[in-house]
């Protein structure tokens, strides 16, 4: 009998749609993939029970009231809202939904904003002497407002402790991912992304497109599942050589189709995704720099440092120190 997870996500009028689904799919496809062992049960609270218009003027129903939540909350998801003014968005602050939060988040086992929502868990007093993001187009608002805040608008998430604040609308899917791994493991939450069809899941730093993603989707299937491969067996060998052997074709005709796909050359791939998956374990792990370039296929660390110098303009220590995830 699995653990039951209870999520809690906040609606409220104009609350932007996929702030809400995107996350509460993530959580489904964690229960589905593991035939309900996830233990992810989500219910949606508003300011009443019923009927809620979102910023798309789609209808969600909230299952419960702000005040029928109760102390026993896991998760609480706190999405976001703006007003459109002459100057650009502007976050929507509701005192209804702060002062629930405020009372709610002492009970939560982690607290968890998307998109604008972080501007709710500043005014609760939540992220004080906390670093935080937002959505780029009010990071500034955020910062003027709290200045107690420390807003850092590069990354895609950030943890703090129990306390995450996730960046732009679709960053939801990541945060959301990156807290099924943190409750199931890195191996769910891969396989949730692939349901997905994101095919590695981002991390928080600075990382803003997994390497498939960044690349334009193949029209052979084959090449897709080799992009596949390709991520799943770094530490493989992936030469030219190698790749061209696994796909049956002559070294210069799968160079030639690889690039008309995705492109870009094999090599160039290969290195991008291999930086990319050492990127994930700089930002979330402590391990040694050997053990990371062996891990992601690099060799040597010389080979990691002159890699991410091309691909990132930075050496590896000091992305880590940027980037590591607060725990």
């Amino acid at each position: 009998m699995p653990i039951p997870h209870r999520v809690v996500i906040a609606v409220f009028p104009d609350v932007d749609l996929l702030d809400v689904t995107g996350p509460a799919e993530v959580f489904a496809l964690a229960n589905r993939v593991t035939g309900g062992r996830a233990g992810y049960e989500v219910r949606l609270a508003g300011p009443e029970a019923g009927p809620v218009v979102t910023s798309a003027g789609v209808r969600l129903l909230a299952d419960l009231a702000f005040a029928e939540v109760g102390a026993a909350v896991d998760t609480l998801l706190v999405p976001g809202a703006v007003d459109l003014k002459p100057d650009g968005p502007v976050a929507r602050v509701d005192n209804t939904v702060v002062e629930w939060v405020k009372a709610t988040a002492p009970h939560a086992r982690r607290i968890a904003s998307v998109c604008v929502g972080a501007h709710l868990l500043a005014a609760a007093g939540l992220l004080d002497g906390r670093r935080a993001t937002t959505h780029w187009s009010t990071a500034a608002q955020l910062a003027a407002e709290h200045p107690q805040v420390r807003v850092d608008a590069d990354p895609i998430f950030i943890r703090s402790g129990r306390v995450w604040t996730g960046a732009g609308i679709s960053t939801c899917m990541d945060l959301t991912l990156a807290l099924v791994a943190e409750d199931h493991g890195e191996e769910l939450a891969l396989a949730v992304a692939r349901q997905l069809v994101v095919y590695l899941k981002r991390q928080g730093g600075q990382s803003q497109f997994s390497v498939p993603l960044s690349r334009p989707p193949a029209a052979r299937r084959d090449i897709d599942e080799l992009r596949v491969f390709i991520t799943e067996h770094l530490d493989d060998d992936l030469s030219a050589t190698a790749l061209a052997g696994r796909m049956c074709l002559s070294e210069r005709h799968f160079a030639r189709v690889f690039r008309q796909e995705t492109g870009t050359g094999p090599a160039a791939y290969v290195e991008a995704a291999r930086v990319e998956a050492a990127r994930r374990l700089l930002e979330a792990t402590d391990r040694p720099l050997e053990q990371i370039a062996a891990t992601v296929g690099m060799g040597s660390v010389e080979t990691l440092h002159r890699a991410f110098r091309k691909q990132i303009s930075t050496t590896p220590a000091a992305y880590r120190r940027r980037f590591r995830t607060t725990v």
